[in-house]
């Protein structure tokens, strides 16, 4: 098997699993508990927000863990948008973010706010003139996204708050960085509200976090217990927390490395466009994610080729799994236009090889040129 659909979700480490295990078997207390035995599970949440504030250069107080980076994207734009009603009723996303944030988005300008879409260029950078333009006084809440989870584009974060911050120094900025969490440099100093996930780097699934800066007031999305300040209640995932932070240890600490050898693979796959007509790369070809590389192949819908692909082993994708059953979103349509229903993200992870790539290419080779074939009879 070769598994490249890793920006869905990667193989959890098996040193992640076993502490997981030893959590759910030996410290399986309730943090809340004011015994001994939930003091020792709060301590383990401590540790973990330590491994993780210090990979992003943030104050482990900061850290608010979640179910994921779904419910983070949505506590911090409606929880923001909720706290600061009062102050502004004017918001700006990017076109291309991931439906977690672009149906928050929705959903608020069906509450009456306004919101502005930022326009993406042909690699699928934002529009960071467009961006200058639209904040205003009334402006509480600008999202874009760090690396675009379809294409690999890699936003430059410290000139869009840079950006925000001179214009209305009071406009909150969200970012989210699930796709490139432990894989680029996350700086918590060019963010108010940064989102994280666990599952895109051999953690597991269920587990996410949200960086909120301090003095930030964000309203919650559920109430009860009263856990982590009130910001998100509900009893901790202790396993879930413990294996976030023990993969991003290890990712943090192996970054430079993993990136070296997936740059290899991407680079190799990529030359597949050499060897076939009418095949493109989509986004930034040479300054995107190593993670990712998104191909259109002409006359072949996505869908079709991802399911040949199967049949010989081999896992990729349409684009982002939280799409996958309805049509890509205008921001993507921008970027590769009438190409869309015929793209392929391929997404690489530490476990991956250049053999692997080079058996994809083989595979592509075969596979194509009948299929185009087969089309055309």
């Amino acid at each position: 098997m070769i598994y490249f659909d890793n920006s869905s979700t990667t193989k959890v480490r098996k040193d992640v699993i076993n502490k997981m295990s030893h959590i759910m078997e030996k410290e399986y207390g309730n943090p809340s508990s004011l015994h001994n035995f939930g003091f020792s599970a709060e301590k383990e949440i401590k540790k973990a927000r330590t491994i993780i504030s210090k990979i992003i250069k943030s104050n482990e107080n900061e850290i608010f863990f979640t179910s994921g980076g779904t419910e983070a994207n949505n506590l911090a734009i409606l929880g923001v948008a909720s706290a600061y009603k009062k102050t502004g009723s004017h918001i700006i996303v990017n076109k291309t973010e991931h439906p977690s944030v672009l149906e928050a988005y929705k959903k608020l300008e069906n509450l009456g706010y306004t919101v502005s879409y930022l326009n993406v260029d042909k690699k699928g950078y934002a529009d960071l003139s467009q961006l200058e333009k639209e904040i205003n006084k009334e402006t509480i809440l600008v999202s874009v996204m760090h690396v675009n989870n379809e294409i690999g584009t890699i936003n430059d974060i410290k000139k869009i708050s840079e950006i925000i911050k001179s214009k209305n120094n009071k406009t909150l900025f969200h970012t989210d960085c699930v796709q490139s969490f432990c894989k680029n440099s996350v700086n918590s100093k060019y963010a108010d509200l940064i989102t994280l996930s666990g599952h895109k780097i051999h953690g597991p699934k269920g587990i996410g976090a949200l960086f909120i800066k301090k003095g930030i007031r964000v309203n919650p999305l559920f109430i009860g217990g009263n856990q982590q300040k009130g910001i998100r209640s509900g009893t901790e995932n202790v396993p879930g927390i413990v294996g976030f932070a023990s993969a991003s240890e290890y990712m943090s600490m192996n970054m430079e490395k993993n990136n070296e050898k997936i740059l290899l693979i991407k680079n190799k796959l990529k030359e597949i466009k050499n060897l076939l007509p009418e095949v493109y790369v989509n986004g930034d070809e040479d300054n995107g994610s190593p993670y990712i590389l998104n191909i259109s192949f002409a006359d072949i819908k996505g869908e079709v080729l991802l399911h040949t692909l199967e049949d010989k082993g081999i896992y990729v994708s349409t684009g982002s799994a939280c799409t996958s059953n309805h049509k890509k979103h205008i921001g993507t349509v921008d970027i590769i236009g009438g190409m869309g229903e015929n793209s392929l993200r391929f997404s690489f992870s530490d476990e991956n090889t250049v053999n692997e790539a080079c058996e994809c290419i083989s595979a592509l080779l075969e596979i194509v040129p009948l299929l185009r074939q087969y089309k055309q009879l």
